[in-house]
């Protein structure tokens, strides 16, 4: 009879005897033979060719495009450095010129009140208000021509001697009110839009279109060298010429300046109305601060 505990003392000798288990190892055996890798995929790195969109910038920032891109920035930004240095320049020399003359700055020989157009005014104001200043210069500089004129004048006897007298005074005075009384307030106007500033120079200014109108005429005696005095210093016996020439000059300068703000009267008309101002407004404005006030920077109205 049989041992029946052979097989068992054998697998006590040799665990690995069970039919099983060598079923199992020659299995494994046959996997590892098939594939060295489990699921029969190698985990080799191979190099791959590059596809049609893949590069060595892994930004792709190489490239004709980007390469102008990148200097079309350098460009605005060295602009832009230019434009800040233009700006910083401009702020020194102001600066500097605020340290040296205070912070008056016209007239630029004796300075006595704060001018400039580009930095108060309004973008949309600023050429009017320029060619304004200009005709003022032009009635100023008229005036100075005209005292010349009349000089020359003087051969004609009395009426010469007038004439120089009358267009000396006219020289300061006329010069020095004009521009407190019509071109300062439309000055202020445009810089602080109160209704206060239109209506003075609307007042001023009329006066100054009424008076340019008479000097333009230039009438004897009336110390302004212009129409009649011209064509009388052509047509007379003594053949005045130098007057004539001048008075020529007389007469087109307040000519050109008189027709200008006329001009510009109905312009600013117009824009005082576009802007709702009103003579009540004026009014109130005046009891409220007074004349004095607008005629200066320093107010805060």
């Amino acid at each position: 009879m049989a041992d029946p505990f052979a097989d068992r003392a054998a697998l006590d000798a040799n665990p690995f005897a069970d039919p099983s288990v060598q079923g199992a190892l020659a299995g494994s055996r046959t996997f590892e033979a098939d594939d060295d890798t489990p699921y029969g995929h190698s985990y080799a790195s191979t190099p791959q060719p590059k596809g049609a969109y893949e590069t060595d910038d892994p930004y792709g920032t190489s490239g004709g495009t980007s390469g102008s891109g990148a200097n079309a920035r350098a460009e605005e930004l060295r602009r832009r450095e230019q434009e800040l240095e233009r700006r910083e320049a401009e702020l020194a020399n102001r600066a500097e010129n605020i340290r040296k003359h205070g912070r008056n700055n016209w007239p630029f020989f004796f300075p006595l009140i704060f001018h400039d157009i580009d930095a108060e005014i309004p973008p949309d104001s600023q050429q009017i208000m320029h060619h304004l200043y200009w005709l003022w210069l032009v009635l100023a500089g008229t005036l100075v021509v005209n005292v010349v004129a009349c000089v020359f004048l003087i051969t004609r006897g009395s009426d010469g001697i007038k004439d120089i007298i009358t267009s000396c005074v006219y020289l300061p005075v006329i010069s020095v009110l004009s521009f407190l009384l019509w071109y300062r307030p439309v000055y202020n106007g445009f810089m602080k839009e109160h209704s206060i500033f239109y209506y003075l120079y609307f007042v001023f200014c009329g006066f100054h279109l009424v008076f340019s109108l008479y000097l333009f005429l230039g009438i004897p005696s009336t110390g302004s060298c212009g129409l009649l005095n011209t064509i009388y210093s052509f047509t007379d016996e003594s053949k005045r010429i130098v007057a004539g020439i001048l008075g020529c000059i007389v007469t087109v300068g307040f000519a050109v300046q008189g027709l200008g703000n006329l001009w510009y009267y109905r312009q600013i008309w117009q824009h005082n109305k576009e802007q709702g101002h009103t003579f009540a407004q004026a009014k109130s404005e005046f009891a409220a601060h007074g004349a004095k006030a607008y005629f200066t920077r320093g107010s805060q109205v």
